[in-house]
């Protein structure tokens, strides 16, 4: 059966089951995976221990493995990919919170920037914020702030809101560990430091482009701000007015984010520089992501640990953080089972021989591919996680003119357009900035598809001009 048919089914069982059928994501999608594999030829199956390039002993047992267990294998896979960095990065974002390092962090770039560079840096803030901590978390964070600073100059409500919302939204497609930028790098085989890289790369040229969008909004309309009742928010309000001396300082506060960057980096380079000895062995061991991202979770509990003196409230903080993070290692996992099967259909060698003549168009492909899937179900974590199940047997087939980075972070750009009333984070934004639901479409819709299609253009031409291969 043709992988292209194989795939509308798969992609019509996860948008029904969700959109249709209320059902959880993990449920769609590990029916989406099963409803395909059923569907899966014999002869789907024998092409792809063509591609994969397996031996006669090795494709006779994969042919002979029940569904059940190609798809249970292709969790595992996942799962011990991801499993580690996803819990740790839940434990580095609620021990920035709670600690009030979070805090400490955008009280200083205020500091910084003044009063007239509140825009900036928020924009800034949320960019960086969100690399370990979620969009919604960080929008929390945020808020109140902007909230403040709009009763003291009594205007730029829009324009504060609209650049915590450019800054944090990129930063949770483009840069690990995220899951989705996560997820969607170690799938394709790339490495997590370069992933990082390119995504602060591209996340400068996207959150530029919310930034100019902002300023636009801001002289166009008028948004006052409104009274919320949103518990969560008075929380962060009353962290907020905290002393400084009562909050971590600025360097310890930055070193969670810092210190894996840093790490996991100095890996890469120290790998493309081929460095021998003790260096590279530091390097080597530290600088492994799980290694890394549990570095910097024991650091931020550190920092937590000293200012919350009550071990039953650490005890709590450190729990629900780890069943967050368990659900979404699961949502995670059960997608790379999907995305597994999927790549069983033959989809990855079937797309690039539509692609074949013209390979620079695979990148459009790949952002128009998650764009559809981010507008059909409200998600860019599953957007991205189904996006590489369909298109990531590309970057394994070695054939691509560019990178396979590139299409990793097209494929983050791509999980931006066009967030509606499907979308957790717009009823977020909408809910706690008290926004009406046309004005969050203005704003938050708005400049993501914007900065979605800046990131577009902006990977296309690198990888045209630097194509690293």
């Amino acid at each position: 059966m043709d992988p292209i048919f194989l795939l509308f089914i798969g992609l019509a069982v996860v948008i029904g089951c969700i959109l249709i059928f209320k059902l959880h994501p993990v449920l769609a999608l590990l029916l989406a995976a099963i409803a395909v594999g059923l569907l899966t030829g014999e002869g789907n199956l024998i092409r792809f221990t063509e591609i994969k390039g397996m031996s006669t002993a090795e494709a006779s047992a994969f042919l002979n493995q029940p569904l059940g267990n190609r798809i249970a294998v292709a969790f595992g896979s996942t799962a011990s990919k991801i499993g580690i960095l996803i819990a740790m990065a839940a434990v580095i974002g609620t021990s920035l919170l709670r600690s009030g390092a979070a805090d400490r962090i955008v009280r200083a770039a205020l500091k910084v920037f003044g009063e007239k560079g509140a825009p900036a840096a928020f924009l800034s803030s949320g960019f960086t914020l969100g690399i370990p901590v979620f969009f919604e978390t960080v929008f929390y964070l945020l808020v109140p702030l902007s909230k403040a600073l709009t009763l003291r100059t009594g205007k730029h409500y829009l324009f504060y809101l609209t650049t915590i919302i450019a800054g944090a939204a990129m930063a949770h497609s483009l840069v690990p560990p995220t899951p989705g930028p996560l997820f969607v790098a170690s799938e394709m085989g790339v490495d997590i430091g370069v992933m990082m890289i390119g995504g602060l790369v591209v996340g400068m040229f996207t959150i530029s482009g919310g930034y100019l969008y902002a300023a636009w909004a801001n002289r166009k309309w008028t948004i006052p701000l409104r009274d919320t009742g949103d518990v969560s928010v008075s929380e962060l309000e009353e962290l907020m007015e905290k002393d400084d001396r009562h909050l971590p300082g600025l360097w310890l506060s930055l070193m969670p984010i810092l210190l894996p960057i840093l790490l996991i980096s100095g890996n890469t380079i120290s790998q493309a520089f081929q460095a021998e000895g003790i260096i590279q062995s530091i390097f080597s061991f530290l600088g492994n992501p799980n290694i890394a991202l549990t570095f910097s979770a024991v650091v931020s509990l550190g920092i937590l640990a000293w200012k919350e003196t009550d071990k039953e409230k650490l005890k709590k903080y450190v729990t629900d953080s780890l069943q967050s993070a368990g659900m979404i290692i699961l949502i995670t996992s059960m997608g790379g089972a999907f995305g597994g099967i999927l790549q069983q259909t033959g989809i990855g060698a079937r797309i690039q021989e539509l692609a074949s003549q013209y390979h620079i168009a695979i990148l459009p492909l790949a952002f128009f591919v998650t764009a559809v899937l981010k507008t059909a179900q409200g998600s860019a974590t599953v957007a991205m996680i189904t996006s590489v199940g369909i298109l990531g047997g590309l970057a394994n087939l070695g054939e691509l003119a560019f990178h396979p980075v590139y299409l990793a972070l097209v494929i983050g750009c791509g999980s931006k357009p066009f967030p509606w009333m499907n979308d957790s984070g717009f009823w977020v934004v909408c809910k706690i900035s008290g926004m009406t639901e046309s004005e969050t479409l203005r704003t938050f819709s708005t400049v993501l598809s914007l900065m979605g299609l800046i990131g577009l253009f902006v990977v296309m031409i690198l990888a045209k001009l630097f194509p690293f291969i």
